[in-house]
């Protein structure tokens, strides 16, 4: 039996989520729009919550396409407020609007938003080693320095718990427990 993070419990969905996506490093901007908006539209929530809503926001959000989402006007959060599939919180819909445009001005000034990101780890995955969930911290420097950044740059609710919450899920971090079979996976995957 393949010993896990604890914090995924038994959730069919949970643990397809642990086991396949949850500390791989990702480069496709596309995928990072999508946790970006997953993440905020998480805070002050459980994340199984989320993920039980993620096709309903892929729909709303074009599959995450930060062009499409970059064009939608009033009406069209208008529309998303009445869209029970998602978490119908105005501040977080019209800030996930707003940053789709501010992701494009990094995708331009940097070539992806992959290549932004990275480049606050020297694009390699940083590995925590951690024996228990309470070791795992909410937040770091890294992600208050990013979270900071990203403010600078005109981001809106992405706070350094979010953003940490980001590098943890895209695989920036390492945040396997050391005793979870992904951790050695993916220290063996670099």
């Amino acid at each position: 039996m393949l010993k896990r993070c604890p914090w995924c419990g038994t959730d069919p969905l949970y643990v397809r989520y642990h086991d396949e996506e949850w500390g791989v490093p990702v480069f496709d901007d596309r995928r990072h729009f999508e946790f970006l908006v997953l993440e905020s539209a998480q805070a002050g929530l459980s994340w199984i919550t989320i993920l039980r809503r993620r096709e309903a926001y892929c729909r709303a959000y074009a599959g995450f396409d930060p062009e499409a989402v970059a064009g939608y006007n009033a009406g069209k959060i208008e529309t998303m407020l009445q869209d029970s599939g998602l978490i119908r919180n105005r501040r977080k819909i019209e800030a996930s609007v707003h940053n789709a445009r501010r992701f494009i001005e990094i995708q331009e000034r940097f070539g992806s938003f992959s290549d932004y990101l990275w480049r606050f780890v020297d694009g390699k995955p940083l590995v925590g080693r951690w024996r228990e969930l309470s070791e795992i911290p909410a937040s770091t420097g890294l992600s208050e320095a990013i979270s900071r950044d990203l403010k600078q740059r005109g981001f809106q609710f992405l706070g350094p718990v979010i953003v940490y919450s980001h590098l943890q899920a895209t695989g920036l971090v390492n945040d396997h427990l050391v005793s979870c079979f992904r951790f050695r996976e993916l220290i063996c995957s670099e």
